[in-house]
């Protein structure tokens, strides 16, 4: 019998690569991708026979369909988990055009593309998860991060109306929004904002990113068939609201 088929995109490494890595202890065939060819090989080492990569780039409208078609050719596609996301951090004054367009495109038009490349295979089974990577800052802002928290704000947002969508047609869609995560992202802040951040995390210290992974399986699994349209935070209580 064949594996059901679960997308991530960004899996080379972080949280991307952690749930990668539970969604196949779930059993499930992960077709991942990352941006370039050497993380691709770095997934495909990881997953071995449980899974397969493509190179990806989301702000890219050609990318987007060779990897779709590239995953459609393997089997329609169960889960679908839009993490990959990029940052361009600078303070508004002096932020960019193609710094604000580069982040937006990405983390929020790049996971419209995705859902709606395979939403007509999950429409066809009436079955679906799909679970998009939000942030802490989606909710809360960050100084910095203008481009960042706005593109994350928009992908809560686009988890809620497609809940309201798909619900009839038996798919789910939830996010999860990681907190301060030990990922190489969050190593590039300074240690001032490293202390500052720690201060105002009542578990006092930064998460996994396989505490991350765990959300996202449970949100993949049958456990959560009556839960959609939620946005699911693992931040160690930086963020009760």
């Amino acid at each position: 019998m064949q594996k059901a088929i679960a997308v991530v995109t960004g899996a080379s490494r972080g949280i991307g690569a952690a749930i990668a890595k539970s969604l196949v202890e779930a059993d499930y065939f992960v077709i991942a991708s990352a941006t370039s060819e050497s993380g691709v090989a770095a997934i495909k080492d990881t997953l071995a026979d449980n899974g397969t990569a493509f190179v990806l780039n989301l702000s890219d409208k050609e990318s987007c369909q060779a990897f779709c078609k590239q995953v459609t050719d393997l089997g329609p596609v169960d889960v679908l988990v839009n993490n990959a996301g990029i940052t361009k951090d600078t303070l508004m004054l002096r932020m960019k055009d193609e710094d604000w367009e580069d982040v937006i495109e990405t983390n929020l038009s790049g996971s419209f593309r995705m859902t709606k490349a395979f939403l007509k295979g999950m429409m066809k089974k009436r079955f679906g998860r799909i679970i998009n990577i939000s942030s802490v800052v989606g909710a809360m802002g960050n100084p910095g991060q203008a481009n960042y928290c706005a593109s994350k704000a928009g992908v809560e947002g686009l988890t809620r109306s497609l809940a309201q969508e798909l619900g009839s047609r038996n798919i789910t869609v939830n996010a999860v929004a990681p907190g301060f995560i030990a990922t190489d992202m969050t190593n590039e802040l300074t240690e001032d904002q490293k202390q500052l951040m720690m201060v105002n995390i009542p578990l006092a210290r930064y998460g996994e990113p396989e505490e991350v992974a765990k959300a996202v399986k449970f949100l993949a699994s049958d456990d959560a068939s009556y839960i959609t349209g939620q946005v699911i935070h693992v931040n160690g209580g930086l963020n009760m609201g």
